[in-house]
């Protein structure tokens, strides 16, 4: 499984137990992964496509905790596996996925003896705390549409092109897709960007940074 961050890095029997119990499994997008209140199978690794790490609001809104991109693992997932828990979010491909399961007893083991496994956990974990502190900074001190514009900004093509639904970005910043349809349809009516059904094209970007407070 070269595919793996860590497998060129392992020791040659690493590399044969990670050879023989590592399982691939291909999801579509909107695809359900894993639940809140499940139990954690293994370390999860994502080859391709995108995960997304959700919870609930008090409001009962879903909100994105964190994206998990090619090479990621989820450190829920690890934290679940290590302290036998049951994992406290959901987890969703927002695109066809492929995902890497290295089975818990297994992944357990490596840590204890291959140092580029425990490298990549420790990795992981302080990767994930900034994100979240991150997340929570502009939540606090960004308004909806100042948010909303960097996540368009940050998600779209070279080309200026986020294609995404609107409810899907709503859960994303965890608030209501109401809300994200009328600022999007503000921006819109500015001539800053362009929607259609799932997509959302960029036409100004410097006016857009502007709308948020950079330009």
């Amino acid at each position: 499984m070269t595919e793996l961050p860590f497998a060129d890095q392992l020791s040659q029997d690493g590399r044969d137990m990670l050879r023989r119990h590592v399982v691939v499994h291909r999801f579509p997008a909107g695809k359900e992964i894993i639940a809140k209140g499940q139990a954690v199978s293994g370390a999860y690794f994502v080859l391709s496509g995108q995960l997304r790490v959700s919870t609930l609001t008090p409001a009962g809104r879903e909100a994105t905790l964190y994206a998990l991109n090619p090479g990621d693992t989820c450190i829920l997932a690890l934290n679940s596996l290590f302290n036998d828990l049951l994992y406290p979010a959901w987890v969703q491909s927002d695109a066809p996925t492929t995902v890497a399961v290295v089975p818990g007893a297994v992944y357990r083991r490596l840590f204890e003896t291959e140092p580029p496994v425990r490298a990549l956990t420790v990795k992981a974990l302080s990767s994930v705390v900034f994100r979240l502190m991150a997340e929570l900074e502009e939540v606090h001190s960004c308004t909806l549409e100042q948010r909303l514009v960097n996540f368009i900004l940050t998600h779209a093509s070279a080309e200026g092109a986020l294609r995404m639904t609107q409810q899907t970005i709503a859960a994303h910043l965890g608030a209501s897709r109401e809300g994200v349809a009328r600022l999007l349809a503000d921006l819109a009516a500015r001539r800053l960007i362009r929607t259609a059904r799932g997509r959302i094209d960029v036409l100004d970007q410097p006016k857009l940074l502007a709308a948020m407070g950079q330009g």
